[in-house]
């Protein structure tokens, strides 16, 4: 019989210890001296319930955009706790792309969106994407900003355009779907809101926009 004990990673602790204080600079600073990006990644995958948590946390605080695959594989990992900090913590690797003048002009243009100046966000991520059309979350942004413009086709592009960039962002999906709802397309509607279920299954909203969609279908026949 083998007595051997696992040992429960210090990460663990560290993040214990958060959820006691809520000191999440002290929580920064213990991984940043103990830990690197590649082992927080590999716990996020190997550890146990409570270490897949921390790990996850931890990244979604320290790391950047490069982690991005790994906390999308974390929305759909068999633990809700562990789904709920990857569902926080991808939107804010979604965020720290580029350099940091990239994510200053992209904080603005998510600022501009949340203020619904939409046609000004509008033209801040045009200007963005044309400096860096890599960065995924400015071609959502401007799609927002396109959807509340009652722009419906460009915005479904920009989502489209989200998506063929990061394979991950649920949210551009989701929007899509939104947009097909009210171009009276039911059927591309519930294909995309199942897309962005498929990447994360926790948008319980998007589920019941799904029920609703395929009962109305159903009166229709």
């Amino acid at each position: 019989m083998d007595t051997r004990r696992v040992r429960t990673p210090v990460l663990v602790l560290y993040y214990n210890r958060y959820l006691s204080n809520s000191d999440c600079a002290t929580f920064i600073k213990r991984v940043t001296r103990r830990y690197g990006t590649a082992s927080l990644e590999r716990l996020t995958a190997m550890g146990d319930q409570m270490a897949r948590r921390a790990a996850v946390f931890a990244i979604s605080l320290v790391g950047d955009y490069s982690s991005n695959p790994v906390l999308g594989r974390a929305l759909v990992d068999r633990d809700r706790g562990v789904r709920m900090i990857a569902d926080s913590g991808i939107r804010e690797l979604w965020r720290r792309a580029g350099s940091r003048q990239h994510q200053e002009m992209l904080r603005e243009v998510t600022d501009l969106n949340d203020q619904r100046q939409h046609a000004e966000a509008a033209r801040l991520a045009t200007e963005l994407i044309h400096n860096s059309p890599w960065i995924a979350e400015a071609w959502c942004q401007r799609g927002t900003a396109h959807y509340h413009l009652g722009q419906y086709d460009a915005a479904i592009r920009d989502c489209h355009q989200a998506l063929e960039i990061n394979p991950y962002h649920f949210t551009a999906a989701a929007g899509m779907g939104q947009c097909y709802m009210l171009q009276d397309n039911p059927v591309a509607a519930i294909e995309s809101f199942r897309r962005a279920l498929r990447l994360n299954p926790g948008l319980e909203e998007v589920r019941a926009q799904i029920l609703r969609l395929q009962r109305a279908l159903k009166k229709e026949d």
